[in-house]
């Protein structure tokens, strides 16, 4: 592991000072819990409610959730101007910040020992817990514990406006003289660091309620990923906090020359960009590619409309994908969850047992320069990369791209289903098509690529589908 190093440029002789005034590899400053936050029922319209409630059932699994305050002072950090994935230096200290914190526990029989931490993703100004919209039923049926944190300033004035009385107070700028989301980093560390592990004594609020995890996981998506890919590279490193970090949608080259377990997913829109500088895989890091699935896709279309309407008290029975404006029928149905389900349990093991994820092919393409062009089948779904039932026994052309006029449409995805001609060419009978979906899922896996739950829904709704 690198060590971490003062500028030799510093603009002034107060910051040279101050970066020679505290160690190097400086500790995330403790912070101050507050709650849990006494909040009125998810879905009964009120402001009083936990902004971005679960809208995945948790009080019949036995879950909780509750909504904390957490307070204190954050470092920001310089990078290494030189070697961007070398560890930074402190530039400066007791940033006053103070947000919130959404925990989501099991009780305490179900509780597998895993607490996994989002990075609430703010892109469009919403606070919104991506990852959890994707695999927060497989973590609620597995006894994940789960929280999220608003570490970004633009996530907190969204929230704040949605509830002046609820969230007043919250800003992690230090009253506007940190810019950037510069206490990011620490605001997310010292969430971490609040979760007490198994085999330690808790002091001060105790935010999962007696239990104690063994590993502690961040995620985040796109936006989210791009932070945590930062983090990982300069700040993670001088007081490492997580034992794994599942990297979804977005980053660019993360270093592994640290401990921690690094695990990359990505859709067919997010490689795009990525193509074209693959990073190796490693002994602490994994990317996985899935063919066919877009950025934005049907599950995080209708949890999001669901949180949307549960906001409001409003049913989330029946939510639909909303009409996206683009110039092709808009959203993947390949089910990157499937995937990503896997993955975690994949990423528990590997912290465990220090076994690695199965590695994964990527997907082809057909040149690299100076656009990445992948490369496709005569019906224009891609090869390679990691190919679900959903996209290697197509019964549609789904791919990762799109365009339009609204400015998401290149992250959403298309979709545009086979004629009645193109099936019968592809398969000549429903039996030979649920075959195919079946070998195809089994192999999935077997490799490793999906859990078996989710090869068994695959074959129902390949079985249910009309002919």
């Amino acid at each position: 592991m690198r060590m971490p190093r003062i500028f030799a440029n510093s603009s002034s002789g107060a910051l040279i000072a101050l970066l020679v005034s505290l160690p190097l590899g400086a500790a995330v400053p403790a912070a101050t819990i507050t709650g849990p936050i006494p909040a009125d029922a998810a879905g009964s319209g009120s402001r009083n409610s936990i902004h971005s409630a679960s809208a995945i059932e948790l009080a019949a699994h036995g879950y909780v959730e509750e909504e904390y305050f957490i307070e204190g002072t954050a470092n920001t950090y310089a990078a290494d101007s030189q070697d961007p994935m070398a560890d930074a230096s402190v530039e400066s200290a007791g940033h006053r910040y103070r947000t919130r914190l959404v925990v989501r526990r099991p009780n305490a029989a179900d509780f597998n020992g895993v607490a996994v931490v989002e990075w609430m993703n703010v892109t469009g100004g919403v606070d919104k817990d991506i990852d959890w919209w994707q695999s927060g039923a497989h973590l609620v049926a597995n006894g994940y514990a789960y929280v999220f944190v608003s570490a970004q300033q633009m996530g907190i004035d969204n929230i704040t406006a949605w509830s002046p009385e609820r969230y007043a107070g919250l800003d992690a700028t230090h009253d506007g003289m940190v810019s950037g989301d510069a206490s990011s980093y620490d605001i997310f560390s010292a969430v971490a660091k609040a979760i007490t592990r198994e085999g330690q004594a808790s002091s001060g609020v105790d935010i999962l309620s007696g239990l104690r995890p063994r590993q502690i996981i961040a995620t985040g998506h796109s936006q989210s990923a791009s932070r945590l890919a930062n983090y990982l590279n300069a700040i993670h490193p001088l007081d490492p906090v997580f034992d794994g970090v599942i990297v979804h949608g977005g980053g660019g080259t993360i270093r592994d020359d640290q401990p921690v377990k690094i695990f990359k997913l990505m859709a067919e829109t997010d490689m795009l960009r990525r193509a074209a500088s693959p990073q190796p895989n490693t002994d602490t890091f994994r990317q996985w590619e899935v063919a066919g699935s877009s950025h934005v896709d049907v599950p995080f279309e209708v949890e999001y409309g669901k949180v949307r309407n549960q906001q409001e008290g409003l049913s989330i029975d029946g939510v639909t994908p909303r009409d996206s404006g683009c110039e092709l029928p808009a959203y993947s149905t390949v089910p990157f969850r499937d995937v990503m389900n896997a993955a975690f349990e994949h990423m528990v093991r590997w912290i465990d047992e220090d076994i690695a994820p199965p590695l994964a092919e990527p997907i082809q393409l057909v040149r690299a320069f100076p656009t990445p062009e992948f490369a496709r089948d005569e019906r224009g779904n891609v090869l390679g990369g990691i190919r679900l039932a959903e996209h290697a026994v197509a019964t549609a052309k789904n791919t990762g791209l799109n365009t339009g006029a609204n400015r998401f449409c290149f992250l959403y995805g298309s979709h545009e289903p086979f004629d009645a001609g193109t099936l019968r060419a592809l398969y000549p009978s429903k039996a030979a098509y649920v075959d195919a979906v079946k070998e195809t899922a089994e192999g999935n896996v077997a490799a490793g690529y999906i859990l078996p739950e989710a090869a068994a829904r695959t074959l129902r709704e390949a079985q249910a589908r009309s002919w």
